[in-house]
């Protein structure tokens, strides 16, 4: 079966440098192919496919494969809200212009011009 190909060639090409990374992780490790099947519970020809960049490949096996690399906390911290630099940037710039509070009327802003003001004595005897 021909391997699935992805609408995108960047999404593709970034499979594909995922899988070269984890081939080099396994290395590193000094683990082979098979133990590392049989540490994640899937098939060899499943480390091969992943180590290729296929986009078939579960996202639960490369948790797995994390896993017995020692790096299970990477695919959970993966787009996590204080590193979603992009979603930062959206909620930046959709910030309101003003903001005021709700259901009161709107008040002047110089002291001494409101009757509620503890300054409005002229008397300067705190806030």
């Amino acid at each position: 079966m021909p391997p699935k190909l992805l609408p995108s060639n960047s999404a593709h090409a970034e499979l594909r440098r995922l899988g070269e990374h984890i081939a080099i992780a396994r290395k590193l490790r000094r683990l082979t192919i098979r133990h590392v099947a049989e540490a994640a519970s899937v098939a060899q020809e499943t480390i091969r496919r992943l180590e290729q960049g296929e986009p078939g490949v579960s996202m639960g096996t490369l948790a797995m494969v994390l896993l017995v690399f020692g790096e299970s906390g990477r695919l959970e911290n993966l787009l996590a809200p204080p590193t979603d630099d992009i979603g930062m940037i959206l909620r930046v710039n959709n910030l309101p212009k003003r903001v005021r509070e709700k259901g009161k009327k709107r008040q002047s802003v110089l002291p001494g011009e409101n009757h509620n003001d503890p300054i409005s004595d002229g008397k300067y005897t705190g806030f």
